[in-house]
């Protein structure tokens, strides 16, 4: 038996219905989704937990773990903040606003501030070029063509 909450088995339940019976596999995404944004972040624990429940191997589960970045396999900080520094981004000087953000936040990619609040990760492509420079908070709150006084103006709100 899992230790899954019941919220998240019935999330993941639901999920179940959109594939075949035999495509456990295909929610795998989201039942990681569903175990992040209760736990805050997914512990070989709780990827075990998933692969028991899909009735997958683990290694399956850990596999797309650590290939998306959207996934945290430690503790974060109460606000990730996920600036993505592809090509499009980076044609529009975001090398310049990360710099900004790292020395706003005494932090560098993949660390959390003294504090506990912020979390800096770097990100991929985001699909939304044309507003590049873009960043992401906690995986829901995108923010396009960002500059170090938008940014700023960010970190104010939710200090």
């Amino acid at each position: 038996m899992t230790t899954l909450s019941k919220i998240i088995t019935k999330k993941i339940d639901n999920e179940l219905l959109k594939y075949p019976k035999d495509q456990k596999k295909s929610a795998v995404m989201a039942a990681l989704q569903f175990v992040q944004a209760e736990e805050g972040w997914l512990s070989n624990d709780n990827i075990g937990e998933v692969a028991k429940y899909l009735d997958i191997p683990e290694i399956a589960v850990m596999e797309v773990a650590t290939f998306y970045n959207m996934y945290d396999l430690k503790p974060i900080g109460k606000y990730k903040l996920s600036i993505c520094t592809n090509v499009s981004c980076m044609l529009r000087g975001v090398d310049s606003l990360v710099s900004h953000v790292k020395n706003t936040l005494n932090i560098d990619f993949n660390q959390i501030t003294h504090d506990g609040k912020f979390c800096l990760k770097e990100s991929e492509c985001m699909g939304n070029c044309d507003a590049a420079p873009m960043m992401v908070i906690n995986n829901e709150k995108m923010h396009e063509k960002l500059t170090p006084e938008k940014f700023d103006s960010i970190i104010k709100e939710l200090k």
